[in-house]
């Protein structure tokens, strides 16, 4: 069983790499977050047996909050107090596209419990768990979450790119170590992440703890450019062989369903994000990445890789994140009493 899974392991790198290299020589942008992505997602529709280990996913998302939370500064806190109109303006964005595209996914037959869990954007692991408990299909609403993040991740960096230029694929400024005794901190911090029961654990709890450091300025972790691959490289392998076991004809259906949902999702929220844009002073492509409906430890990469304000990004997904798991017990309570 360990060999099978060391060689789906070394089999999903290999291709994750081939992809990364074309993307890189065609000029994409994010190659080797988006080349893995693509070729481990074509591969594990033909059948290919390919697969990133758990707790290697973990302890790269672990490296990923450790970035994340060096963002922090001690001139963040006065930021924060410019937020609040644009965390409502978020929760309510989140509510309308998940109307959105729950009304489009009773259009493809999904029934009313499926249609809302596999809309709500975010915490994708309890909207499964509680749409099965409701009485909805967990494995059409695990599909569409997961279609959903892939998705999100393969259309925005190509339009921030086209809309800011070469300049949006994150590798202008060159990057240089800083403080990397910090990543000795992961063991002890992803299990205590864990233990604490936080929503994502692997990606907050290395997130707040590096968020103290760098805010009263004791340290905080950089990667230089071939470190920062090499973490998008093994991401972008883990999201793209999720979904080993579908034919291609499903993962054609619902690859359609999803990308009609998604696209609802997002010119709904787009509408929000030109709000936020106007009324809190946030550039457009930061706003629209802090509300775009994909998980939070991939908008977070997006965030670091493009260096659109992780920090507001991070913030505002986790709230997301929150908000949502805190209210669906109670929308599933209401849609168990519907007949």
């Amino acid at each position: 069983m360990e060999r099978a899974t060391g060689l789906a392991l070394a089999r999903s790198l290999a291709i994750g790499a081939v992809g990364g290299l074309i993307f890189q020589l065609v000029g994409l942008p994010l190659a080797w977050m988006l080349g893995p992505l693509v070729a481990n997602l074509l591969v594990s529709a033909r059948g290919v047996d390919v697969r990133v280990p758990e707790r290697l996913r973990e302890a790269f998302l672990g490296v990923l909050g450790l970035v994340l939370g060096s963002q922090v500064t001690p001139e963040l806190a006065a930021r924060v107090l410019e937020w609040p109109l644009s965390m409502a303006l978020l929760l309510v964005g989140v509510a309308a596209s998940t109307a959105a595209a729950a009304a489009w996914y009773r259009r493809c037959g999904f029934d009313s419990v499926s249609a809302w869990f596999a809309s709500a954007p975010g915490a994708m692991t309890a909207m499964i768990l509680m749409g099965e408990k409701c009485g909805g299909e967990p494995r059409r609403i695990a599909i569409a979450q997961s279609l959903r993040v892939v998705l999100v991740v393969l259309i925005l960096p190509p339009l921030f790119w086209a809309y800011e230029g070469a300049a949006a694929n994150g590798e202008a400024a060159v990057r240089t170590l800083r403080d990397p005794w910090l990543l000795l901190a992961l063991p002890a911090l992803i299990p205590l992440g864990h233990s604490l029961k936080l929503p994502s654990p692997t990606l907050l709890a290395p997130l707040v703890f590096t968020a103290l450091l760098s805010g009263f300025d004791i340290a905080s972790l950089q990667l230089p450019d071939w470190g920062m691959n090499l973490m998008l490289w093994v991401l972008g392998s883990a999201i793209g062989s999720r979904f080993r076991g579908l034919s291609s004809a499903r993962l054609g259906r619902y690859l359609f369903e999803a990308f009609v949902a998604t696209l609802v999702a997002l010119a709904v929220l787009a509408l929000f994000a030109e709000l936020i844009h106007h009324l809190v002073g946030v550039p457009r492509d930061v706003a629209l990445l802090a509300l775009a409906p994909g998980g939070i430890g991939e908008m977070a990469i997006l965030a670091v890789a493009l260096d659109l304000d992780p920090v507001f990004v991070a913030f505002h997904h986790l709230l997301r994140m929150v908000a949502l798991m805190l209210f669906a017990p109670f929308w599933a309570r209401f849609l168990q009493r519907r007949p």
